[in-house]
């Protein structure tokens, strides 16, 4: 096994837990999440020679864009409806937390969906956000303000200090 070989396998080990929660809180789907995440680590591992620094940011930023770029052509293409085939409907969703934070989460635009799961599920700065969208620090505050009041008027049952206001 060559060096960079092992390398990138060490990167997957790695980072693939934290990549696919990323995956999975910007897709909202853990189908399309699992598509994402393999999508991201093929072209991390075709351009693994060239990536310098971190490439678990580089693989973000593959997650991040290819995301919205996904969206972008599912919006495009009328959605055909299939018949069921199923024998009997399928169960209620469980409404944990997670689930209300998903629920809340596809109600909002790619680009704010993907900057509040950057900033705050994965714990970046502004800046690092901004760096790995490509647009400046005053765009990512600008977007997690306007992402964060309307995940509140989505479900203010997510926001404690909503919660203890209305007791």
């Amino acid at each position: 096994m060559a060096p960079d070989e092992a390398a990138y396998e060490e990167f997957v080990r790695a980072c693939t837990p934290s990549l696919s929660r990323t995956a999975h809180l910007l897709t909202g789907d853990v189908h399309l999440a699992e598509d994402l995440l393999q999508h991201a680590l093929i072209q991390v591992a075709r351009h693994w020679e060239r990536i310098r620094g971190n490439p678990e940011a580089y693989a973000r930023r593959i997650l991040a864009t290819q995301n919205i770029s996904w969206w972008r052509a599912r919006r495009r293409r009328p959605e055909v409806a299939l018949e069921t085939w199923h024998d009997r409907p399928a169960p209620a969703p469980d409404r944990t937390l997670g689930v209300d934070i998903l629920a809340a989460l596809a109600q909002l635009t790619p680009r704010q969906r993907t900057v509040l799961v950057l900033r705050y599920a994965e714990d970046l700065t502004e800046t690092q956000v901004a760096d790995l969208l490509g647009i400046r620090p005053g765009t990512v505050k600008s977007i997690a303000r306007q992402a964060t009041a309307r995940m509140r008027v989505i479900a203010p049952e997510l926001d404690p200090a909503l919660v203890e206001e209305t007791r």
